[in-house]
């Protein structure tokens, strides 16, 4: 905008009905979907019918071992836990190993910039950055650069920017003088509007935009209040829109930007190693009908409106009320209009990531009960059935670590009841144990040998030294917090059981430094179940060498909480150290992101490679 031109708090308004949709009898009407990849029932069958074979293979190796003396009620209990718990490993390999052979052969091109022919957009776009008492300072910053970098790709004319606030009074306050500023010198309109109410949440805030603006756009590009994107991601994200009519959102897959805690530096190497071949997998199974993550990603605002009017469960929370995972059932039902889903590997595409462990526990807290909540959602009507996997993955998800603690606790009884006899560790096969091993770390092996197999992508990592030692330290770190993860969602589903409803407060994202003293009273389950661990040494020695590993990670998790939540100056900052990853690109994506995605410039044959 010109100093000359008075600033406009929000443009007119162009409503837009968004009717609450019913999840029970007929689903409503579709169109026709020109963008179903070929071949989908096939590569689906391929999934479920590998994962069976490891998971059954598996599980009838460990029945046969236990049956040769007859079968106890251990070891019963034993079988009913094992079998759920390995099939949900081999899942996750068999998608990984998937997505693996289509990054190494080249046959999908991995992170990539996108073209921006900003020349070709003839609709308007509006992007949304919902914000609840968030850093002024900060989400205003992030604002005035993506601003800037829409202007840059072009994108000025076309594209809108709005921040949505549900904050109280005296955050708004500074928002809107902090919003002046911004908008007064932005290249791009910048509006902002603030609820009195925080209804319902981000759907809430979302939905209020759309029946009040929507009917101006023809699509929304959805952020959170700690997005990234740059303009040229966002502008290409727009003109597919516009080519692809039959698109009804298409979701990105973010990486970590920020890090300053050794636990984010982890985080966020961990999210660029091994992270492509998990996302190169999901899409590849997943084709049209992927998932939406609720932010960084482009949707169609009449098809939005049309399809994704949320309704209230039926009960009181936790598990009852507003549909706190709204995003997975936005997709679903955006899919049950007809609509293609799809989710694209492209690079220009940032979030941030919790500081430390307890501020990631608080958030998976939430993430928690809103993926449980999906279990009553499973038999709404109309769903795909590959939605409707998308939402038992989700919530069986959180499942696993109270499934995995009950079969550690059953192993340790069964040790006690059998002092002297061979217990569960002694009595399974050498084969189910090493396919355990390999469907675990075979991820991470698959990632390394991705990073070293380009000199690029090599380069981008800091080097073969310095991959191999981040990667080296990177392993150690996710035994120890796998034991601790495991009880602290242990509690949280206790806690939801018990009616406790994890709230919505406003995400921590200020680095922190969290002293042994400060943690130890919210550990003391993890202490005490890691020297019951350890006591299993004097009941079947094998098996406490098994479980050492959590023994460790339990006994040491207050250490190891305080450690991870510093801020190094030196060990991790300097670039050939440890967990170096590829450096971001917002202000310029014509430099390719230096992931070894291509050599040569993306090209429109690249692009729709994506949805492949």
């Amino acid at each position: 905008m010109t100093s000359a031109e008075p600033l406009r708090q929000l443009p007119d308004e162009a409503p837009l009905d968004m009717p609450i949709q019913r999840l029970d009898g007929n689903p409503p009407g579709s169109i026709e979907v020109k963008t179903q990849p070929h071949g989908m029932a096939v590569k689906r069958l391929l999934l479920i019918t590998l994962t069976a074979v490891l998971g059954l293979a598996a599980s009838s190796e460990l029945r046969f071992a236990f049956s040769r003396d007859g079968l106890d009620l251990f070891e019963i209990a034993l079988l009913l836990f094992f079998v759920p718990l390995f099939t949900w490993i081999a899942f996750g390999f068999v998608s990984s190993t998937i997505g693996f052979l289509k990054l190494i052969s080249g046959e999908h091109p991995g992170f990539t910039a996108i073209p921006s022919p900003a020349q070709s957009l003839t609709k308007r776009t509006a992007v949304l950055m919902p914000v609840y008492n968030e850093s002024v300072e900060e989400v205003f910053a992030r604002v005035r650069a993506m601003a800037k970098s829409i202007e840059r790709a072009g994108g000025a004319p076309w594209i809108d920017f709005f921040v949505l606030s549900d904050s109280n009074e005296l955050s708004g306050r500074r928002e809107l003088a902090e919003w002046q500023e911004v908008a007064a010198e932005a290249p791009i309109n910048v509006y902002y509007r603030r609820r009195e109410k925080n209804i319902a949440r981000k759907p809430g805030n979302i939905a209020e935009w759309v029946r009040r603006f929507g009917g101006a756009y023809e699509c929304m590009l959805v952020l959170d209040a700690d997005s990234m994107m740059s303009g040229d991601a966002i502008v290409g994200m727009a003109s597919i829109m516009e080519e692809r009519p039959s698109i009804g959102l298409l979701q990105t897959v973010p990486m970590i930007i920020n890090a300053r805690t050794l636990f984010q530096r982890w985080m966020q190497f961990a999210s660029e190693a091994y992270g492509p071949i998990a996302s190169a997998g999901l899409l590849w199974w997943s084709g049209s009908e992927s998932n939406f993550w609720g932010h960084n990603a482009i949707v169609r605002t009449r098809a939005f409106a049309e399809s994704c009017g949320l309704p209230e469960l039926p009960g009181k929370p936790p598990f009852g009320g507003h549909i706190l995972s709204h995003d997975m059932l936005e997709s679903a039902l955006l899919r049950r209009r007809g609509w293609a889903v799809h989710m694209v590997m492209i690079g220009g595409s940032y979030e941030e990531f919790p500081p430390t462990v307890v501020d990631m526990a608080i958030r998976d807290r939430r993430w928690m009960q809103g993926n449980l909540q999906h279990l009553q959602l499973l038999g709404a009507s109309g769903l795909s059935w590959t939605h409707r996997l998308h939402l038992l993955v989700g919530a069986s998800a959180y499942l696993t670590s109270p499934g995995w603690l009950l079969l550690l606790l059953v192993t340790i009884a069964q040790a006690a009841g059998h002092a002297g006899g061979a217990g569960f560790v002694g009595a399974t096969p050498p084969s189910v144990l090493g396919l355990t091993i390999v469907l675990l770390f075979g991820p991470k092996a698959m990632g390394l040998i991705w990073m070293l197999a380009q000199r690029e992508r090599r380069r981008a990592f800091g080097g073969t030294l310095t991959i191999l030692r981040s990667v080296a330290v990177e392993v150690p770190l996710a035994v120890l917090f796998a034991p601790i993860t495991m009880v602290t969602q242990t509690k949280a589903l206790l806690g939801l059981l018990l009616g406790i409803s994890a709230g919505w407060s406003t995400q921590a994202r200020e680095a922190r430094r969290i002293s042994v003293r400060e943690i130890i009273p919210d550990l003391r389950e993890h202490v005490a179940l890691g020297l019951l661990f350890a006591g299993t040494a004097f009941l079947d020695p094998v098996t406490a060498i098994w479980l050492s590993p959590l023994t460790l990670g339990l006994l040491t998790s207050p250490w190891f909480i305080s450690l991870t939540s510093r801020s190094p100056q030196d060990a991790l900052t300097r670039p050939t150290r440890l967990f170096k990853v590829p450096d971001p690109t917002i202000d310029d994506q014509s430099e390719k992101r230096a992931t070894g995605a291509n050599s040569n410039e993306p090209t429109e044959a690249s692009v729709t490679n994506l949805f492949s």
